[in-house]
């Protein structure tokens, strides 16, 4: 068990006079960068000047290369059974993770925290990616991303069940976002069969639960040892999903889905899951999860750059809608107060 570490009252004096941050690295209370300064009053986080470099890379990590696997799905598809793809390419990522970890000295999760990350791992990546990749061979791909659009109003409503209630500039910023996407999906589309739209609905809810449970009650390995042992155990329970439905394990003779599959594992496993994992423990879940809502504008980009695809003037006004929620989410995080915890605790890396 970690030891305890008090901050003095000397010592944090000290940190109020310098105006340096304090690393918090519990995994029990918040790891965000705390700034002290001299009118800081008890029971209250001082108002962040700016979100730190690393939110802002795991932001645009998630944004941008998660936007850009819509494409690389498709190309993957042409080669692997949806489970199968799904399966291979977080088993890969995860134990590719894992070894690194392993061989910069981490130490293996416990019995606990492999219990939370298959429970966590099969919500969000059995679940979620699962009931995705089962919904996209049924039902239009524009009512898919107005179902995943919805997770960050999703996150706000199960947070309430944990007594975390959401501030009206959160909800309008959500609101806004959502708004923008629903309109972006107009004319993309939007029937499709009730087994599909029951796997959609269930995949994007199983998502959610997935990330609350994370962040409020089972708690993962620390750091990037928890990230890998939730993609392992999330990735064995999309080849068992891939087994109960049959699907053919061979290995695909088609090089554009064997490179298709090799971004899927490094960029969208290796660094952009980890990037959301990392937003979900320092920032709010709504802003963690405003990915879904600036994916499939990128997508729209992607395909205008790359696919020579035709934009209309609604699509485009549609987009500037989103990015209205995404400012407005942006600057809710960085005026936003919250409880800081009445000590300040250190736990072994």
């Amino acid at each position: 068990m970690a030891d305890m570490h008090i901050v003095p009252q000397a010592s944090a004096s000290r940190f109020r006079l310098c105006g340096l941050s304090f690393y918090c690295r519990s995994r029990r209370f918040w790891p965000l960068d705390i700034i002290v300064p001299m009118n800081t009053t008890p029971g209250t986080r001082p108002t962040p000047r700016r979100l730190s470099p690393l939110v802002v890379g795991c932001l645009a990590a998630t944004w941008l290369i998660w936007g850009s696997t819509y494409l690389a799905i498709r190309f993957a598809l042409a080669g692997f059974a949806p489970y199968f793809l799904m399966a291979t390419r977080f088993v890969c990522a995860g134990a590719l993770l894992m070894g690194w970890q392993m061989a910069r000295g981490a130490v293996l999760p416990n019995a606990t925290e492999w219990r939370n990350a298959l429970l966590v791992g099969t919500l969000m990546l059995g679940g979620g990616m699962g009931g995705v990749a089962f919904a996209e061979q049924t039902i239009a791909s524009g009512l898919v991303v107005a179902f995943i659009a919805v997770i960050p109003l999703l996150l706000v409503l199960i947070n309430v069940a944990f007594g975390v209630y959401p501030r009206r500039s959160e909800l309008l910023a959500v609101t806004v976002g959502l708004a923008g996407v629903l309109m972006l999906t107009q004319g993309s589309g939007i029937r499709g069969s009730p087994a599909g739209l029951l796997a959609i609905g269930l995949g994007t809810t199983s998502w959610a639960v997935g990330s609350v449970l994370s962040q409020r009650r089972f708690r993962l390995a620390s750091g990037a040892t928890g990230f890998a042992s939730e993609m392992l155990c999330g990735g064995l329970v999309l080849f068992v999903m891939s087994a109960l439905r049959s699907e053919s394990w061979h290995l695909s003779p088609v090089p554009s889905a064997w490179l298709a599959w090799a971004y899927l594992v490094v960029l969208g496993s290796l660094i952009a899951f980890n990037a959301y994992m990392l937003l979900l423990s320092r920032t709010s879940a709504s802003l963690a999860a405003s990915y879904s809502l600036v994916n499939p504008v990128v997508a729209l980009c992607l395909g205008v750059t790359l696919g020579g695809e035709v934009v209309s003037t609604w699509e485009w006004l549609a987009s500037g809608v989103v990015m209205v929620g995404i400012v407005l989410l942006l600057n809710d995080q960085r005026t936003s107060k919250a409880p800081v915890p009445p000590r300040l605790e250190a736990s072994d890396t």
